[in-house]
């Protein structure tokens, strides 16, 4: 499971267009099994509606309502009060049921400072589960009351860390061990063990350029979808965005069995120091 923080966005519907993998329309209808969880405080909306099923515009729309309230709050972004985290599943993890992709929402939100326990009139945010093994969490920023919402400077870190405990709760297969995670490097490292960082800083979830690659990817299509006549181009760029996440996976992977190796013989040079006379 890696989580993976955007970068923050001005309106939630390019974030939700995403998440779903096509365009927000008025006329599809966002059910539990597809919003699978959502800040406590809404349940204070619905409660009354008769319609509980809302559709993708509306669920932008709700999510933009504080900022519409409060146009000019004081964010430190310009103004780009739109957090989304995303989180993907190894290509071959079993399939999660709906309450356990809301409990993988809840505790992602916890981790990243979104949802506070006890407080039901903070950050609105949604979880959405649309594409198969992803779960894509959006939120605005700024409260209700127009306060800005600020997550912890680490919040990229607390999500690696939380995902680790999901994987270990859920029996999970673990993609990677995080840096906090990993034993302290040694003062000579192997050259197994130099090889291995190099793999994951390639494969790096957060400042690799494979994950760089697969944004750019990834972006085009959702761009794509949107042009006349061009599905069959977005789907293509989808899978193609899927086969460098595969490969990330692979030298993740492949990093963990180099950092596995056995210890290397120290070097000849450093031997022969050893023996030499006072």
């Amino acid at each position: 499971m890696i989580p993976r923080l955007h970068e923050r966005a001005n309106r939630p519907h390019d974030l939700l267009e995403a998440a779903l993998g096509r365009p927000v329309s008025p006329d599809e209808g966002l059910t539990e099994c597809t919003v699978v969880a959502h800040w406590p405080g809404l349940d204070d909306f619905t409660q009354d509606d008769e319609d509980t099923i809302w559709t993708s515009v509306e669920w932008a729309e709700h999510l933009v309502d504080p900022r519409l309230n409060h146009p000019f709050p004081a964010t430190p972004r310009d103004g780009r009060a739109f957090f989304h985290i995303e989180v993907r599943l190894a290509l071959h993890e079993r399939e999660l049921s709906l309450q356990e992709w809301a409990e993988v929402a809840h505790r992602l939100a916890r981790a990243a400072g979104i949802e506070v326990p006890g407080k039901e009139q903070g950050a609105r945010w949604i979880a959405v589960q649309a594409q198969p093994g992803r779960l894509d969490l959006i939120a605005n920023l700024i409260h209700i009351d127009g306060t800005w919402h600020a997550p912890p400077g680490n919040v990229a870190r607390r999500l690696a860390d939380e995902a680790r405990r999901i994987e270990q709760d859920l029996n999970l297969t673990p993609s990677r061990a995080t840096p906090a995670s990993r034993p302290a490097a040694r003062a000579a490292p192997t050259a197994s063990a130099q090889l291995a960082a190099v793999l994951t800083q390639l494969a790096d979830e957060h400042t690799g350029p494979l994950a760089a690659v697969r944004g750019l990817i990834e972006h085009t299509a959702h761009r794509t979808a949107h042009q006349p006549g061009a599905a069959g181009t977005a789907h293509s760029l989808l899978l193609l965005a899927r086969r460098v996440y595969a490969v990330q996976e692979d030298l993740h992977r492949a990093a963990a069995g180099l950092a596995e190796s056995p210890v290397a013989v120290e070097p000849p040079a450093a031997r022969r120091s050893a023996h030499r006379s006072p």
